[in-house]
């Protein structure tokens, strides 16, 4: 256990705890949203710490980055519980033990400085805060982070970006990249779906990338429920706005946790999605979720050359030079090695 970062104390021993835009008031022997900070006394402490329930190597491709070191491998590690209440939770069986088990707290010791000697030993260029929600861990998230970055290694987010601006701060230094998920467009929807709202989460898209930290966003198209032309087109235009070089992951949902009641979604589906995000001006849409397709493919926005030819989360090509398309000489956004 250890003191959390980002609260305050309030009036009659609770807190008010401003990691994310819930900023709960817990009161005393409470916890917050997340499961996993707790008031003791009136002091608010994380009960995460180094406490992991997942570790892995996986390719950066699984994240999905597909402009963030492409090719290379990202020591992966998580924490237990997440400030959302996805009804379509990939990994519910983690991020909602908390909740789901009477706050029940799961993991095993695995301190920073093992995380970023298990990095470089198995010769990963980053470390990715992933599976569950990592602003909910951001005490184990800065502090490894921060040793990885003077090691030489690169830092990367997985998440639902429901981070306030004062957590983006702290994370700035050290964070290189942030997958976003952004889960829907139709605000009641989307709320239904997750608990929470989409404009913290589209400012954060726009602060990150003002920050420097490099951003892909990913959107699971569930069928009748983001799935359609109208909200499909306004994330596409949203992210235009914000930057056309920003890649977005299209992804094919499958029914899990407390929607499996709803239908896979058919790869037409996505195919029309990634069509409707290039149309909307966005430089690289792909595909994911969707075996054998050809969508995860990367080309030159310039002259339409073929660049990064890939087979599920495998790179198979690589023709980038220095970050640019042997062609016509055209920039590629990203971060590349």
């Amino acid at each position: 256990m250890k003191e959390a970062m980002l609260w305050r104390k309030a009036e009659g021993g609770a807190v008010d705890c401003f990691l994310c835009e819930f900023r709960c008031r817990i009161a005393d022997g409470k916890r917050g949203l997340c499961c996993v900070r707790e008031n003791r006394g009136g002091t608010l402490f994380t009960l995460v710490y180094e406490r992991a329930v997942s570790a892995a190597v996986d390719p950066i491709e699984k994240k999905p980055f597909f402009h963030f070191l492409p090719g290379s491998s990202a020591f992966s590690v998580a924490t237990v519980g997440c400030n959302f209440r996805c009804l379509h939770c990939q990994n519910w069986q983690i991020a909602q033990l908390p909740r789901d088990r009477d706050g029940e707290i799961e993991g095993e010791a695995l301190p920073c400085r093992e995380i970023v000697a298990l990095a470089a030993r198995h010769g990963c260029a980053s470390i990715s805060y992933t599976y569950t929600e990592p602003t909910v861990f951001i005490e184990y998230a800065l502090d490894t982070a921060a040793l990885a970055k003077r090691g030489g290694i690169r830092n990367s987010f997985v998440t639902n970006g429901y981070m306030t601006p004062e957590a983006i701060e702290l994370l700035a230094p050290v964070l290189d990249a942030a997958n976003v998920d952004l889960k829907g467009f139709d605000k009641e929807r989307t709320r239904r779906r997750t608990g929470a709202g989409i404009e913290p989460v589209k400012r954060n898209i726009r602060l990150m990338r003002e920050k420097g930290i490099w951003v892909e966003v990913t959107t699971l198209v569930i069928p009748t429920e983001n799935d359609s032309d109208e909200e499909l087109t306004a994330i596409a235009r949203f992210l235009a706005s914000v930057d056309p070089g920003i890649p977005w992951h299209v992804s094919a949902f499958y029914p899990t946790y407390r929607m499996a009641n709803l239908p896979p979604t058919p790869v037409d589906s996505i195919r029309r999605a990634c069509r409707i995000g290039r149309e909307a001006g966005l430089r690289y849409v792909y595909g994911g979720n969707v075996p054998g397709d050809e969508s995860g493919n990367t080309s030159c926005h310039a002259c339409g050359a073929a660049l990064i030819a890939r087979r599920g989360f495998q790179v198979r090509e690589n023709r980038l030079r220095n970050g640019a398309c042997p062609d016509c000489g055209a920039r590629i956004d990203g971060v590349f090695a």
